[in-house]
């Protein structure tokens, strides 16, 4: 499906009717990822409208050149909002990168963002990074990956089994050939929104973060910092997951995620 926003064609998929849940996906993949992290969790759950985008240069979504800025593409996150989602209230889940930008949403439409969930969340303050390691290295990927892939496998992944290679090659892989580099690298010159996601109010719906313990892209130090803004948050970091936090433990993300949809639904049947 194609959505049009400020004239860019942002490509999305959409599985389930009911409440929408938006799902913004990292850098360097596409809609994939998110939909292989989380239609295991949603596809046993009733009356839920799952909204997968494509991010600027990654999957279909081309990088216009009227995008400069991280404040350009929350702009056209906005418009896609109004536009795909409409003007009710809505879920809103992010990993990575796309954690930033829900955070930003919700900043800016907080009686619209219903509940905010926040994986790995990219931040301005990233600190206390640790250092890459595998905990699990149970898989050869080089047996079935190019070079180029098994790098990215290797340094992404802290899990390393035949799970987790399988998830790889079917919600990472598919878009690394799709990704525009010279566009992403353009944005990423001005990555840090105008004015910080939590400069407002305190966001007073249910939140859920989520952190990986040897996670060494995001880490998970500064994520504790959010707290003072989100009250009615839970705060969870995961031992035996990285920055692929949603492939290396999705069991724990199931849990985690169905328990903070029973008090975004709490919170609002008041």
């Amino acid at each position: 499906m194609e959505y049009k926003a400020r004239e860019i064609p942002v490509h999305y998929v959409e599985h389930g009717d009911g409440v929408p849940v938006l799902m913004l996906h990292g850098a360097g993949v596409d809609h994939r990822e998110m939909v292989g992290a989380m239609e295991p969790i949603f596809g046993g759950l009733s009356n839920f409208r799952r909204i997968y985008p494509d991010l600027p240069g990654m999957g279909q979504t081309p990088a216009s050149v009227t995008l400069n800025s991280a404040e350009d593409v929350l702009d056209l996150l906005l418009a896609f909002v109004d536009g795909v989602v409409g003007a009710g209230q809505f879920r809103l889940m992010g990993h990575s990168a796309g954690a930033y930008y829900a955070r930003a949403i919700a900043g800016r439409r907080p009686e619209q963002v219903a509940g905010l969930a926040l994986i790995c969340p990219l931040g301005e303050n990233v600190r206390d990074l640790p250092a890459h390691q595998v905990l699990n290295a149970s898989v050869d990927p080089g047996r079935t990956l190019g070079p180029a892939e098994e790098s990215v496998f290797r340094d992404y992944f802290v899990v390393q089994t035949q799970a987790t290679l399988e998830r790889y090659k079917e919600y990472v892989v598919p878009a690394l050939g799709l990704v525009d580099e010279a566009g992403l690298e353009r944005i990423g010159q001005h990555w840090r929104l105008s004015t910080s996601p939590e400069e407002g109010p305190p966001y007073p719906c249910p939140v859920l973060i989520v952190a990986g313990r040897q996670d060494s892209t995001v880490g998970y130090a500064s994520q504790w910092d959010l707290l003072e803004h989100y009250p009615r948050a839970t705060f969870a970091v995961l031992d035996r997951a990285g920055h692929a936090l949603p492939h290396e433990q999705p069991g724990l993300i199931k849990a985690l995620t169905t328990e903070w949809l029973d008090r975004v639904r709490e919170h609002h049947s008041r």
